[in-house]
């Protein structure tokens, strides 16, 4: 079933013996479009600690509590290797959780920097281009930044950094990325919501991440490959 990450934001997460948290935010492989892994806070229970859990340890959602549940006991989270949720994830962080729960990784023998930075896009505060509708970290822009000079390529993004990214066609700029809608059997992304406002007002349309050239994380926004008219043409959003 699709689903908006913003709806799932903020669902309980519940162990076998305990509820563990609430979902705050997703990564994603930007190469893949595959949600890997959710970030779950634990609240007052972990003092406010943020853990990584792979989707495919969730159970069903809930349809009338609005839960996940996962195979997990709350001991096994407690015990569970810390994350600096203020710096990227690295492929090591990663290997050290699935080596911790006796997984097996979803990226097989590969090797290499993977990043991303909790909690939002970034602020650079230059240029012509009209502000974004959320608040950004320059903290945060900075460690974007020095993971983006690493020797290898980063592909994991926090779809919470990414709301909000400016949209740019081929022939300029048609709005903002407002939401995602992800597929809860396989966690892939189908699409991006697009608010077009400030071009097509009132209108908000669906873009497949086919249409999506690049990701650039430090000037905030999502190339397409496809023109503004390709844009308004794309199927519009009756209600979220």
């Amino acid at each position: 079933m699709l689903r908006n990450a913003s709806a799932i934001k903020g669902y309980p997460i519940a162990a076998s013996d305990g509820r563990l948290g609430t979902v705050s935010d997703f990564l994603f492989d930007d190469a893949s479009w595959l949600v890997r892994w959710l970030v779950v806070d634990t609240g007052k229970w972990l003092s406010g600690r943020k853990v990584l859990l792979p989707p495919s340890v969730l159970g069903h959602l809930d349809p009338n509590g609005n839960e996940f549940s996962v195979r997990l006991t709350m001991q096994q989270v407690r015990d569970s290797p810390d994350i600096d949720t203020e710096r990227p994830v690295s492929r090591q962080i990663e290997s050290d959780i699935y080596d911790y729960y006796g997984w097996s990784p979803y990226w097989g023998t590969g090797t290499g920097y993977v990043g991303f930075s909790f909690g939002g896009g970034h602020d650079f505060g230059g240029g012509a281009m009209a502000p974004l509708p959320y608040p950004r970290s320059r903290r945060r822009t900075e460690d974007i930044v020095a993971a983006q000079r690493s020797d290898d390529d980063p592909h994991l993004r926090s779809i919470e950094a990414v709301t909000g990214y400016h949209i740019h066609a081929s022939d300029g700029e048609i709005g903002h990325v407002e939401d995602f809608l992800v597929e809860d059997t396989d966690w892939s992304i189908h699409n991006l919501v697009i608010d077009t406002k400030n071009w097509w007002p009132g209108k908000k349309v669906l873009i497949s991440p086919r249409s999506i050239r690049e990701i650039d994380w430090m000037n905030m926004l999502v190339k397409l490959n496809v023109d503004r008219e390709k844009v308004k043409d794309s199927p519009i959003v009756v209600s979220l």
